[in-house]
């Protein structure tokens, strides 16, 4: 991804990236996006962009496997992420969920995750510390809680879904305050023409709207440009 790309991507939201990904592929019926609400850490932060470094963990119930084994699997996730190329999401699913009750995402790892230069996380699991995580790192979770539990990681770099979104390890991620969409590979090279062609699109309605004396009249006029020039 060149530095123009992730610029523009950190500055739009994502329901802005659905909508340029339509335009981009020039019809409706992208689907690759989240379903449901999800919470944010930090609702006016930009937007999280990155390639997916994925994990899978659980915390309801005491590991079954060796210590060792845990601990193992715990560092293999931390060099991982580590090492990871940039820029870089982590997407950890909650096998727990909707049960889920272990927060893995806390000031500690928010902390490590931002050191090692990741651009945030998405999770389906459960965030605290509110306040005291990792500034400009966001979490988009789905819940908040005040415990870890037995929480640790059960596979690494592996297929993921979060809150119906599946996510394979490299996927192109875009999340924010609304949830989380990934990027087809093949529409990358002209999303920043379909944003921009969304955006001018868009003023078609917003301009005349924003107007004094806007009406019904002026509404059908503009929605009518509006519906020749959209996708």
């Amino acid at each position: 991804m060149d530095d123009a790309l992730l610029t523009l991507l950190r500055s739009v939201d994502t329901p802005t990236v659905c909508n340029a990904i339509e335009v981009a592929q020039g019809k409706r019926g992208f689907n690759r996006f989240t379903r449901g609400t999800m919470l944010s850490s930090d609702p006016s932060a930009p937007a999280i962009v990155g390639y997916a470094v994925t994990a899978r963990i659980a915390a309801l119930a005491p590991p079954q496997e060796a210590p060792d084994a845990i601990r193992a699997r715990r560092m293999a996730y931390y060099k991982a992420m580590a090492e990871a190329p940039r820029p870089s999401v982590a997407v950890v699913e909650d096998e727990d969920f909707p049960n889920a009750i272990g927060a893995f995402w806390g000031e500690v790892n928010t902390t490590i995750h931002k050191g090692f230069g990741l651009s945030g996380a998405l999770t389906n699991g459960v965030m605290r510390d509110l306040g005291d995580l990792a500034p400009d790192f966001p979490v988009i979770a789905g819940s908040v809680g005040p415990s870890h539990g037995f929480v640790h990681v059960t596979a690494l770099d592996v297929p993921v879904k979060v809150f119906g979104l599946s996510v394979a390890p490299g996927d192109l991620v875009h999340a924010d305050r609304h949830g989380a969409v990934v990027i087809p590979p093949e529409v990358a090279d002209g999303l920043a023409g379909a944003v921009e062609k969304m955006q001018r699109t868009e003023l078609l309605v917003l301009g005349p709207a924003r107007a004094e004396g806007f009406d019904f009249a002026a509404f059908e006029a503009a929605w009518a440009a509006f519906e020749k020039a959209r996708t």
